[in-house]
């Protein structure tokens, strides 16, 4: 696994963690909510292409095409 991934996982994290107070303390829920599910996609988009590349790999080293 690659530890830059799960620093970039992170790294959103803590971006998405911040902004969601700001936007909840100013009044903005409905945005801070928007705000996390935005977060929320993007990391799954990120696992999802990691999860193709180890089926494509899997494949590659069975000899499955």
């Amino acid at each position: 696994m690659q530890i830059d991934l799960i620093f970039k996982i992170a790294g959103i994290g803590i971006i998405v963690a911040v902004l969601n107070q700001l936007l909840v303390r100013s009044g903005r829920e409905d945005q801070a909510m928007m705000t996390s599910i935005a977060g929320l996609i993007v990391v799954l988009m990120m696992i999802v292409q990691q999860i193709s590349n180890l089926f494509s790999l899997i494949k590659s080293v069975f000899g499955f095409y």
